[in-house]
């Protein structure tokens, strides 16, 4: 198919059709989005694959009428329901009336000051029928058990902050349903969850779509689950549409992945413009030789106002090691993270960097680099100035300007990115900016809180290769955050498995990913996707 392809699935009745609509910066550049064309049908679904920034999400959103910040509409229509989405007043009678949103953060969904009872219900208020105090709660009771969740009062009075990610990704599931929408638009709702509810949730929402006329737009890096849901698929490339078909019928291969074309992306290069190939690796890596020296936390408790979520944490990461810590969902990783960067103050405990013979001059010892770069990322200011912010503190202007150019390029990105902004960025690409701002601050261990979750597989593999890059290059000890078993099987020399705050079990890699000695580790093998790792049968 061609760079205009229109994906047209099979149907009479199509309730959102997107006819040449393209979209790009307010300030002219490329398109993010080209002449797109496709017909979502009720009662169908149609899934959504591609990489990081090839304009998957500009199209979801665009059936909710919304455009991220610095992008416009240059031409064409959207119309969900016969009604523009684009136009305020249609725009109020479509949204969550007709067409729900479910996107991979529940944070941006939920109300963090208010109880989760009290925000499904002025939810059923403004999209149903229901106004007297007992229809309304009895559509909450009914909306938490139909995403297998408690009913009950004391559950219904819970803060966001209250229950685990999972749970907050039910409850705004729940949400996305209040009013009974006939178009769900889905933007990875299960990338930022661990094995095993990441599994359950694909069951829900399989349930959930199933039945009824109600239709749905999935955008995903999961091409299997897109496949074993979607009436039709398209892919996308460079913000284009170059595929279409049943799953039955594989869509085309994008051009990356087999048959490069001479001077053609190739393994480990991103078409992103502007990205040069990272540099590969195949196996784990060991710590550089002759280092010495240690990350040290030793029982660390902590907690968030009177939930405590760390409990006597002790774990030990090897100077120019890479240590995965890995858990269920709730289990107090990304607090972990945080209290090794000091940027949450522990109860009890210590963490501390010891490097023998390290050079001076270092800035922070311990730096994070966080899930989501788009909102690590100020976007109203470019590249260059987030990278000359730390850069200034030690350097002069012309000093700063050259190390800016060259910690682009050791993230693998040219120089004319400089000029540019968050928005103008692929993911990708604003993963590695927001690498290259951390190493400014010339750390000894870089944290890593699940830095790949919402990449696709082969720009997520660039950015794991680079930080084993770094560590070869820089010496750098890496901590990371991670769902991803994969990455952790093949990234990582030592594992560390969180459950409810404290360690289940610790160990070198291959012994823990494949002879696990913790239930919550054999649950988390037994429902990842792809990991090459078996779990021994005796050991379940």
């Amino acid at each position: 198919m061609t760079g205009n392809a229109t994906a047209r699935p099979v149907g009479t009745d199509p309730l959102a059709e997107i006819s040449g609509l393209s979209l790009g910066p307010v300030q002219g550049g490329p398109p993010v989005l080209h002449d797109a064309r496709l017909t979502v049908p009720r009662g169908q679904v149609l899934g959504v694959v591609g990489r990081s920034g090839s304009g998957k999400s500009s199209l979801a959103y665009s059936l909710l009428g919304h455009v991220r910040p610095g992008l416009e509409v240059r031409s064409g229509t959207v119309r969900v329901a016969g009604l523009d989405p684009f136009d305020r007043a249609d725009a109020r009678r479509l949204r969550g009336r007709v067409v729900s949103f479910l996107g991979q953060d529940p944070a941006s969904a939920l109300n963090p000051a208010l109880r989760i009872g009290t925000q499904i219900g002025e939810a059923v208020r403004l999209r149903s029928p229901a106004r007297r105090a007992h229809e309304v709660r009895a559509q909450v009771e009914e909306l938490l058990l139909s995403v297998r969740l408690p009913a009950d009062r004391a559950f219904r009075r819970r803060l966001p902050s209250q229950v685990s990610g999972g749970q907050a990704q039910r409850v705004a599931l729940a949400l996305a349903l209040a009013g009974t929408p006939a178009l769900l638009v889905l933007d990875e709702p299960t990338s930022g969850l661990d094995t095993v509810l990441a599994d359950r949730m694909r069951g829900l929402l399989a349930e959930v779509l199933s039945g009824g006329d109600r239709a749905a737009l999935l955008v995903s890096h999961d091409p299997a689950w897109v496949a074993s849901v979607a009436h039709e698929v398209v892919r996308l490339e460079g913000g284009r549409i170059t595929g279409a078909g049943t799953p039955d019928a594989p869509v085309p291969a994008p051009r990356w992945s087999a048959g490069f074309p001479a001077g053609g992306p190739g393994p480990g290069r991103a078409p992103d413009t502007g990205s040069r190939e990272a540099p590969r690796t195949g196996s784990r890596e060991a710590p550089s030789a002759g280092s010495g020296g240690a990350l040290s936390v030793r029982g660390l408790h902590a907690a968030h106002g009177r939930v405590s979520v760390l409990h006597g944490v002790s774990l030990t990461v090897p100077a120019g090691s890479c240590t995965a810590v890995v858990g269920p969902s709730g289990s107090g990783k990304t607090t972990l993270a945080r209290c090794l960067a000091g940027l949450h103050r522990p109860a009890r405990g210590t963490v501390e960097w010891r490097e023998d013979g390290a050079e001076g001059g270092h800035g922070a010892p311990v730096q994070l680099v966080a899930q989501d770069a788009r909102g690590a990322l100020n976007p109203r200011e470019s590249v260059r100035a987030a990278l000359m912010r730390p850069l200034g503190r030690r350097h002069s202007a012309a000093d700063a300007a050259r190390e800016a150019a060259r910690l682009l390029d050791l993230v693998s990105l040219d120089a004319d990115l400089l000029a540019r902004r968050p928005g103008e960025l692929s993911g990708g690409q604003r993963q590695r900016v927001a690498l290259a701002r951390t190493l400014a601050a010339q750390p000894r261990v870089l944290v890593c809180d699940e830095i790949t979750s919402a990449l696709d597989r082969e720009t997520a593999s660039g950015i794991l290769a680079l930080l084993g890059s770094l560590r070869r290059t820089l010496g750098v000890t890496v901590v990371m955050v991670t769902h991803d078993l994969t990455a952790a099987a093949h990234h990582a020399e030592r594992a560390v498995v969180l459950d409810a705050g404290r360690v289940a079990e610790a160990g070198p890699v291959d012994r823990v990913l494949t002879a696990p000695e913790h239930p919550v580790t054999r649950a988390l093998l037994t429902h990842a996707d792809g990991v090459v790792l078996a779990v021994p049968d005796q050991r379940r």
